[in-house]
């Protein structure tokens, strides 16, 4: 039984029927939830004893008894109705390990596997510093410079420029004056 949704219209107890677009219907008995005033619906399934998963689980729990992996997934398994793919991953890897489980139900296994959606992780974006030195402001300021180091006007721009601050148009204007000035 997997547990769905709250719903305050039904008695515990009661059957509920969901007829979907696409013509199917399920049918849900209604179950009391452990807040007083919310009930819980769990689904019925069509053939209850058909579960692979649980049926690997439980063979997998036979041939390791002591293997924390598969009883944690068993648990989950329980609790949460399903095991993501990489889980399913490993416990195939384990089963097939052990020999005793039949060739059927790993491939039915494998394919169930396979019919999970691939997860990726998108590849972490380039590291690019925030600002970006202008080289020519460089060399403008180096040549001003070399030439008159006491310069305070370009001394000051030049501080700006190593500690990577935006120099405005005004500043800029005044360093290419500066620069012409040498010529």
């Amino acid at each position: 039984m997997v547990q769905g949704w709250g719903c305050i219209k039904c008695d515990p107890g009661s059957v509920c029927q969901i007829t979907l677009p696409e013509k199917q219907t399920y049918s849900f008995i209604t179950a009391p939830a452990s807040t007083p005033g919310l009930l819980l619906h769990s689904m019925e399934r069509k053939k209850p004893d058909v579960d692979i998963i649980r049926d690997i689980l439980q063979l997998a729990l036979s041939v390791y008894p002591a293997s924390s992996f598969i009883k944690s997934l068993s648990l989950q398994y329980e609790e949460r109705g399903g095991l993501s793919k990489k889980q399913l991953q490993g416990l195939y890897d384990k089963s097939l390990k052990s020999g005793n489980i039949p060739p059927a139900k790993l491939a039915t296994l494998e394919a169930v596997i396979k019919k999970k959606p691939n997860r990726y992780k998108s590849e972490r974006p380039s590291h690019s510093p925030l600002y970006a030195k202008d080289e020519k402001t460089g060399e403008m300021i180096g040549a001003v410079l070399a030439k008159y180091p006491e310069h305070k006007r370009v001394l000051f721009l030049k501080a700006k420029y190593d500690n990577n601050e935006v120099m405005t148009a005004m500043e800029k204007n005044d360093l290419e004056r500066f620069y012409r000035l040498l010529k």
